[in-house]
């Protein structure tokens, strides 16, 4: 009867350890990235005793002792995803996990809320360990913010022009043709075209004049057949400002400007210029390559390499660690992919991933543990009585 009594405690510890995981997962039910975890009981068998001596019967017994709480197995499937404010905030819709590296030590977690550090590295808000992307060779690496919250100027070399010019027009200009110095300065130039055909029919008068309305250079071009000459198609020039270094660029006439008759409407605009001012940072989210793309106010955009998904063959050997994290050192290594590809899950920006927490799941199991619990309970008392029975009745004797 004391056997009975301790495989009756066995009963109540092991029953306790799992109301304690029922109770964890309930607590985690609005926790970002959490997983669930199902108790697992095993049989206990301790010693062992002589079977009876039949024929075929084995010479040992094992006996039973009671019941352990075994392990909590992770429920890994997918909780719901939800958007965020967070620009950095991203979550995974498949398999994978995202790759947090402390130190040189790698972390995983299913969703992160990510902010730029005071060192330029994005880092997961709650841990501080930095998110990782794929460097060339495949190995995971942080990502830095350093240099990207601003968007470099470059200084205009080309102007494109396009359309026509109509040769019954006796003056025609474009107006605030906007290029680029060095610094991100902005300069419009006023480009007046008059016919000058004193020389040789289909000679146009170029002149080109700053914002002041001060003359920069004067060239021609020429017309032959309604096209521009080959050749005699571009005219350079040299800007000078005081905030900035010269500006030398060329104005380009040969994509498909024309000098064919309109009357006296001419269509000839600038069709491009390759110059931009400074730009600052605006927005930033996931591209179909798993980058991080940054978007600037000047129109540019640039990336990181992408983000490294880690892919587990038994993601049942990952252990939950506490804020989301999963430790993954008796786990067997990971196979890193980008969003989409190699088996991994697609990334989503300004996302998270909500905890994968059934209640009514957890309430149907929260219910059997409490009848386990009951049970050996009532074991315990019965054998409890039980003995105080024998104790009686040796008093009585």
């Amino acid at each position: 009867m004391l056997d009975s009594i301790y495989v009756g405690m066995s009963g109540l510890s092991a029953f306790s350890k799992g109301l304690q995981t029922i109770s964890n997962n309930v607590a985690n039910m609005n926790t970002p990235g959490f997983k669930t975890s199902t108790p697992q009981f095993e049989d206990v068998y301790y010693g062992q005793r002589f079977a009876r001596n039949t024929p075929g019967a084995p010479a040992l017994m094992p006996y039973g002792s009671g019941v352990d709480y075994g392990y909590a197995s992770l429920n890994m499937s997918q909780g719901d995803i939800r958007n965020s404010s967070g620009q950095l905030d991203l979550a995974i819709q498949g398999n994978g996990f995202l790759t947090l590296l402390d130190g040189g030590t790698p972390r995983y977690v299913r969703t992160g809320q990510f902010t730029a550090g005071t060192d330029g590295f994005i880092e997961d808000a709650v841990s501080g360990f930095k998110l990782a992307a794929l460097d060339l060779s495949g190995k995971p690496v942080p990502i830095s913010m350093t240099d990207r919250q601003i968007s470099a100027p470059k200084a205009t070399s080309v102007v494109k022009f396009t359309d026509n010019l109509s040769p019954g027009a006796t003056d025609f200009s474009i107006p605030d043709v906007e290029v680029y110095d060095a610094t991100g300065g902005k300069h419009k130039l006023t480009i007046a075209f008059s016919p000058d055909s004193s020389i040789m029919p289909g000679r146009w008068k170029v002149t080109v004049s700053d914002e002041k309305g001060l003359p920069v250079t004067e060239s021609s071009l020429q017309f032959v057949g309604g096209i521009v000459m080959p050749g005699a198609d571009t005219i350079d020039l040299t800007l000078t400002s005081a905030d900035a270094p010269p500006l030398t660029l060329k104005l380009d006439f040969s994509n498909g400007v024309t000098n064919f008759s309109a009357g006296s409407t001419s269509t000839l605009r600038m069709a491009d210029q390759d110059g931009y001012a400074a730009g600052t940072l605006t927005t930033m989210s996931i591209n179909d390559a798993g980058q991080l793309e940054f978007q600037y106010s000047n129109g540019k955009t640039d990336h990181t390499d992408s983000i490294a998904i880690a892919n587990f063959a038994d993601p049942q050997q990952l252990i939950q660690t506490g804020k989301g994290l999963f430790d993954a050192s008796h786990a067997s290594p990971p196979a890193y992919g980008a969003s989409g590809r190699d088996g991994a899950g697609r990334l989503l920006s300004s996302s998270v991933e909500a905890s994968n927490v059934d209640l009514s799941r957890e309430f149907g199991q929260l219910i059997l543990i409490q009848r386990g619990f009951q049970a050996s309970s009532q074991v315990v008392t019965t054998a409890n009585e039980m003995i105080m029975q024998l104790f009686q009745m040796r008093g009585q004797s």
